[in-house]
């Protein structure tokens, strides 16, 4: 279902279709000297990928790609009845979060200050913060921008008693400071994090987190507003012992929400949240476990939002997430996702019958999860021109602007020949460009995406 977008962010948005594109952006230098081109430029003239316009190496989105994996995740959120607000910091890019809110999105989600900073800036008016944030400054900036725009709504993670004491200082501090605006008393909406031992933020136990929320409802700065977790770095397999854990942590999630939601002072519409982009299918299926019961009693629903946090799905992979993600090789029931990243690069060198040197390295793609995937081989001129699975070809390393293709002895593969790969894990892959072209299923370039990492 669409959704209407706010103001702000609709003409923000816009003004980005107008945004100079220059040759001090990687890949444009050839198309965008002496003049600059534009977002809206580009979808007029509808230039090729191909034939010179652009120099490699060179990162596209596929348009179809993008646009329906964003569809096919609302849909699955809607048939699941689970809110939705994709993580941010995984594209950093106004117009991807723009697509998303469209689709129905319930907000944006941030993991810093300064990416809120980012996301306001564009008139984003819902965003929550998944970590902690104990920076005073950081604070105080929350605290003026929710004291201007009463329509912002902000939500963050707490885990201990002495993080809930420093930002409901920092608030009241904020509010003394401001005494002639009504509105520096609105509290910012806490969600108490449950984390597991070893792992990152979060409190190490329910009864733990219990303690910390009922800190929160005694906080002027702070309004209690549901339970969080993460569970993607419980593991990076889909083993049963890490499906199972999984499992396992989400029902303690669910239990601590339960538990938060009867706090005098909670906030009538409790949020229970959780779910990276590898495991969301088993998130929601464990916390919506409860309103499944409910609905089967054909009681009246009291169980709290599920809100899910995916961010990788609008782009999806060729490696992790094709991996791990539920519609994925994974095989477990999920929104059919399509991996959208296409980096092609040129074919620099073939100094031994096994190798080949391409000219694209660790500025340019994603390395952190896997190496790039290789998956066609075509002259200069493009695919157009003809071009071959690159089965039995892969990458073994990368240099900051090479990358080694391991090859058979035997293939037709020569300097100037163009590669294309796949990406693994796109988190670390949307910040190497400051401008990523998209393209139309016959690589024509119709738009073009600005990042704000």
């Amino acid at each position: 279902m669409k959704s209407a977008l706010p103001g702000k962010l609709q003409a923000a948005v816009g003004a980005l279709s107008e945004r100079p594109v220059t040759l001090t952006d990687k890949g444009f230098g050839r198309l965008a000297w002496p003049e600059p081109v534009s977002a809206a430029s580009l979808a007029r003239t509808r230039p090729s990928l191909f034939g010179g316009s652009f120099v490699l190496p060179i990162m596209v989105l596929r348009e179809s790609a993008v646009r329906g994996n964003v569809q096919s995740m609302a849909d699955y959120c809607a048939a699941a009845r689970v809110q939705l607000a994709p993580h941010g910091k995984t594209t950093m890019a106004p117009q991807l979060l723009a697509l998303q809110l469209e689709a129905g999105a319930w907000g944006v989600t941030a993991a810093t200050a300064a990416q809120v900073q980012v996301f306001r800036s564009f008139g984003i008016p819902r965003i929550l913060v998944a970590n902690e944030v104990t920076d005073r400054a950081a604070i105080e900036w929350l605290a003026d921008e929710l004291a201007a725009d009463p329509e912002f709504d902000c939500y963050c993670f707490v885990d201990s008693l002495a993080g809930v004491a420093l930002f409901d200082d920092a608030m009241r501090a904020r509010r003394r400071g401001d005494r002639s605006n009504d509105r520096a008393s609105r509290p910012v909406r806490a969600l108490v994090e449950l984390g597991r031992p070893g792992g990152r933020a979060g409190c190490r136990s329910v009864d733990e987190a219990v303690t910390v929320a009922k800190a929160v409802t005694a906080a002027s700065g702070l309004r209690l507003a549901g339970a969080a977790g993460y569970e993607g770095s419980i593991g990076h397999d889909d083993s049963e012992a890490t499906l199972t854990a999984i499992a396992e942590f989400c029902r303690d999630l669910r239990r601590l929400g339960t538990l938060v939601s009867a706090l005098p002072g909670c906030q009538d519409d409790c949020i229970l949240s959780a779910g990276g982009s590898a495991y969301f299918d088993i998130v929601v299926r464990e916390l919506t476990a409860q309103s499944r019961e409910l609905m089967a009693q054909s009681r009246e629903l009291t169980a709290p939002t599920v809100l899910l946090r995916s961010g990788a799905y609008i782009s999806h992979d060729h490696g992790f997430y094709d991996r791990l993600s539920p519609g994925g090789a994974a095989g477990r029931d999920g929104p059919a996702l399509v991996p959208a990243f296409e980096l092609w690069a040129p074919v620099l060198s073939r100094p031994e019958p096994g190798l080949a040197i391409v000219g694209a390295g660790r500025h340019d793609v994603a390395f952190d999860q896997d190496m790039p995937v290789p998956l066609l081989v075509c002259p200069p001129a493009g695919p157009s021109a003809g071009a071959t699975d690159a089965h039995g070809m892969h990458i073994s390393a990368l240099d900051d602007q090479h990358g080694y293709l391991r090859c058979p002895a035997d293939v037709a593969l020569a300097p100037g020949d163009l590669i294309c790969l796949g990406i693994s894990h796109p988190c670390t892959n949307f910040d190497k460009w400051r401008v990523i072209p998209v393209v139309d299923d016959g690589y024509r370039v119709v738009d073009a995406i600005h990042t704000f990492f």
